[in-house]
């Protein structure tokens, strides 16, 4: 039991002489804090580990505290003091030294600088620093003093001013100082026989009467003299404004010439309202540049949404309300307002001549232009309703930018509707004629059957016109509800051309004629014209997937649904990223490439239509389209004897095997020689069952001839796309090794070397990927990786340069982390330093201001003393 006593108290005599047993500047530390134990602060440690040095088992806070602010007193409170004194005495004078400024702009740029230094405060926080303040230029304390004392005896205007001699004389403790003043302005005279008091008193009442009197004369001889002037003025006025007699007058008057008439006219003319200058016209340059202006950004915003710009950005962002928003379809799309004016005495209304006589030269134009020409006339119609028509600049109806280039680019490829008429639509704009049987006042229909009846047993210009006059008289801007109804008149007439389409005999020029109202209503109103396309889209493809459930295979639709897809790419832009109406319409009619099978002459004919929309619809994106290559190989598939594919594959819906081969087979040799290439109109599909063998074999040439045309153009579409070559390779191969050439027209030779040329001659855009030639790599070795441990829980460099560029990064942390402590403690200590500055200051001003109650106090204990001394008395 005894042992380990002695070994606490043996382990407590060791902590207490731990600190003796330090060595250096900490033992003479120690030996200055023997007195004070607290000042000893001993970092204990929670194990004792062998072979570790401790450096710092004892510190002293204090001693280095105390050393630390002797230290900052010498130096940093040194520097602190001295910060506005230099030992160098430098001339900083403005412009002291500068020989091209005169010295009173010297004077004056010193002035200002002086006035900008002393303007701020040194320290705005210091209430107690003094400031002159000044009332309009003077200080006030020298207003203050009240040396001005105002004289009320006297009236003249410097009232208030008395001389220094009456001040001294009352305020001046005896007249002393004036006694000086007077004798040294008469030493020769006065100086032997000095003035009373009562002398000088007199004396300087006397001045003053003098003074005042000599002011007053001025003033009264001022008055005379400008009464004189007033009566002087009045008589000359008399004379100058002498009114003559009446007879005078008469007799001036009847001498006075009359005035001339052109002194007249001019007179009137001053009077007139000028005319105000309108606006110039403008030159056919400035014209080429507005239009080339506008074309470009159309351009711009086509290309935009065609790469899927801020197509999420569009998503996201809801459509603005107003709080004001009544939500009753009421948009005012266009101003319908006209001039009023008069022309021969007539009333002349601006808009009607200018509708008539546009009207009228549209009408010249159609009767002067054919069949031939009639795209061009197309193009120049479209871009004039442009103008009159861009109401809704809406995504869902951007035509400016895709019919004219679209025209230019697949003029060739558009699907013939009438023999060898040109492709849908024709943009019709007639003029509304006063035909007596037609009304010219119309509502809107409020159902389809109403609505075909107004058009029934009319000529399609009738159709037209009443058309016209229903939008006409039942615009937006006219009343509330018009906005509605014309939206389902947009439905009934897209039923309507759908009901053209179905008959047996496809009113298509009809078709192609209705189709500018149709644009006109979508331009209007694009969010419901997007929504009934859609519907009809959505329709479509919901009966093809039932007919698939059902038959397991399904079929082509009919010619309603053709002419929808059409009119979708000539109301839309089809070269979008996205779109609502293009991107269901393209996926559509991708189904209906791959899903369709190929049982008839009929289907061919619909496919190949397809395929004339689909290069349509991605002529200015580009855009790749497989369903389109696949189809057009098995279009020439099926024209060919039966016999086993070989290097090329045929996709569904064509089979390399079965019944429904040689479709597009001809082995007559009369018909291959009798055949002439025809543009194949779309209503011929009605007809087929009625044709002859030999118009079926020149019906099946012609198909033959419109593929190796499309291969053509697919060619020429897809040739920047890097593997252009393995996508045509089936299409060469089957041109080269299995087409039979020679046994056709040689017409259809030139369409089949214009394809396999178009094909052939284009350049790889990439060069094959090979790989590298190297030498093999070596198998790994598992053999174990020896590292130099030095000491263990430490991260050991790899090199001797990364273990001292570790230590130098140590090091500079380490560095910085005691400068940043040096620093804050410099702060700390000069914010001490201003705090004992600021308190010495309050301190002074308290006793000061103590100082100043005291003695007021005095003053008014004496005051009071005084008033009780003088009462008793």
């Amino acid at each position: 039991a005894a042992k380990p006593k002695m070994g606490k108290t043996a382990k407590r005599k060791r902590k207490v002489s731990a600190p003796s047993t330090a060595k250096g500047p900490v033992k003479s530390a120690m030996a200055m804090v023997k007195s004070n134990p607290f000042e000893v602060k001993v970092n204990r440690q929670k194990f004792n580990i062998l072979g570790r040095k401790t450096k710092n088992d004892v510190g002293l806070p204090g001693v280095s505290r105390s050393k630390a602010i002797k230290k900052r007193t010498q130096t940093l409170l040194k520097e602190y003091k001295e910060r506005e004194k230099t030992n160098v005495f430098k001339d900083k004078r403005f412009g002291e030294y500068n020989s091209k400024i005169s010295p009173e702009e010297k004077m004056i740029r010193r002035f200002a600088l002086e006035r900008q230094q002393n303007y701020g405060k040194k320290n705005i926080y210091n209430l107690n620093e003094d400031e002159e303040l000044t009332h309009y230029g003077q200080s006030l304390a020298e207003i203050e003093k009240l040396n001005d004392i105002v004289d009320s005896d006297s009236d003249t205007e410097e009232r208030g001013t008395l001389s220094a001699e009456l001040t001294a004389a009352h305020f001046g403790g005896g007249g002393g100082l004036l006694r000086k003043k007077a004798a040294s302005g008469q030493q020769d005279e006065e100086e032997e026989k000095p003035k009373s008091r009562k002398e000088l008193i007199e004396e300087m009442i006397a001045k003053s009467k003098q003074e005042k009197q000599e002011r007053q004369n001025r003033r009264e001889s001022a008055l005379e003299l400008t009464e004189k002037l007033d009566n002087d003025w009045k008589e000359i006025q008399t004379l100058i404004a002498r009114k003559a007699p009446k007879s005078e007058r008469k007799d001036k008057e009847a001498e006075k010439p009359k005035p001339d008439e052109y002194d007249m006219i001019v007179r009137e003319l001053g009077f007139e309202m000028k005319a105000k200058p309108s606006e110039r016209m403008k030159t056919e340059e400035e014209l080429a540049k507005e239009e080339q202006a506008r074309l470009q950004k159309l351009e711009a915003d086509r290309l935009r949404r065609m790469r899927g710009i801020d197509e999420q950005a569009n998503k996201k962002k809801p459509s603005h309300m107003s709080a004001d928003d009544l939500a009753d379809g009421f948009i005012l799309d266009k101003d319908d307002r006209r001039l009023l004016s008069y022309k021969d005495g007539k009333m002349n209304i601006e808009n009607e001549d200018e509708e008539e006589q546009d009207k009228e030269e549209e009408e010249e134009e159609e009767e002067g232009g054919n069949e031939d020409n009639g795209n061009e006339e197309e193009s120049e119609e479209e871009s004039a309703n442009e103008d009159e028509e861009d109401v809704a600049a809406d995504s869902h109806s951007d035509l400016a930018s895709d019919l004219e280039s679209e025209e230019e680019n697949v003029e060739e490829l558009n699907p013939k509707m009438e023999g060898a008429e040109s492709e849908l639509p024709y943009m019709f704009s007639g003029k509304q004629r006063t035909d007596p049987e037609i009304p010219v006042v119309f509502r809107v229909p409020e159902s389809y059957e109403t609505f075909k009846s107004l058009l029934a047993g009319r000529t399609i210009e009738q159709q037209l016109i009443i058309l016209e006059r229903i939008q006409k008289c039942n615009h937006p801007s006219l009343a509330v509800g018009n906005k509605a109804k014309l939206e389902k008149l947009f439905g009934f007439l897209l039923e309507y051309i759908g009901e053209l389409a179905t008959l047996d005999l496809p009113e298509l020029r009809t078709i192609d004629k209705l189709v500018l109202p149709l644009y006109n209503l979508c331009q209007m109103f694009p969010e419901a014209a997007s929504d009934s396309i859609k519907f009809i889209l959505r329709d479509a493809a919901h009966d093809m997937e039932e007919v698939i459930e059902v038959k397991g295979r399904a079929t082509f639709p009919g010619l309603d649904t053709l002419v929808y897809l059409k009119i979708t790419s000539l109301l839309f832009p089809t070269s979008d990223f996205w779109h609502p109406v293009v991107t269901p319409a393209f996926i559509y009619m991708s189904q209906l490439l791959t899903k369709c099978r190929i049982t008839t002459l009929q289907d061919v004919i619909k496919g190949l239509f397809i395929c004339c929309l689909f290069l349509e619809y991605v002529s200015l994106s580009r855009r790749f389209v497989p369903e389109l290559i696949n189809f057009l190989l098995g279009v020439l598939h099926i024209s060919l004897p039966k016999k086993q594919a070989q290097g090329y594959t045929v996709v569904h819906p064509f089979t390399p095997v079965g019944k429904n081969l040689e479709l597009l087979l001809v082995c007559d040799k009369k018909d291959l020689e009798s055949w002439q290439k025809q543009n194949l109109p779309l209503s011929i599909v009605t007809r087929l069952r009625e044709t002859s063998g030999t118009e079926m074999n020149h019906i099946r040439l012609s198909c033959l001839a419109m593929c190796f045309d499309l291969i053509k153009k697919c060619a020429i579409l897809y040739e920047s796309l890097p593997s252009f070559h393995e996508i045509m390779h089936p299409v060469r191969i089957l041109l080269t090794q299995h087409v039979v050439v020679n046994e056709y027209p040689e017409k259809m030779q030139e369409w089949y070397n214009s394809a396999l040329k178009e094909i052939e001659n284009k350049v790889k855009h990439y060069t094959p990927l090979i790989c590298e030639k190297k030498k093999p790599v070596p198998l790994k070795q598992y053999t174990p990786k020896i590292v130099k441990v030095l000491e263990f829980g430490r991260k050991q460099g790899g090199s001797k340069k990364e273990q001292e560029r570790r230590q130098l990064i140590q090091k500079h942390k380490r560095e910085l982390k005691g400068a940043i402590r040096e620093i804050r403690k410099d702060n700390q200590f000069l914010a001490r330093m201003q705090l004992s500055e600021i308190m010495e200051r309050d301190s002074a001003r308290k006793r000061k201001v103590k100082e100043l109650l005291g003695s007021l106090a005095t003053q008014e204990g004496e005051w009071k003393a005084m008033k009780r001394k003088k009462g008793k008395s």
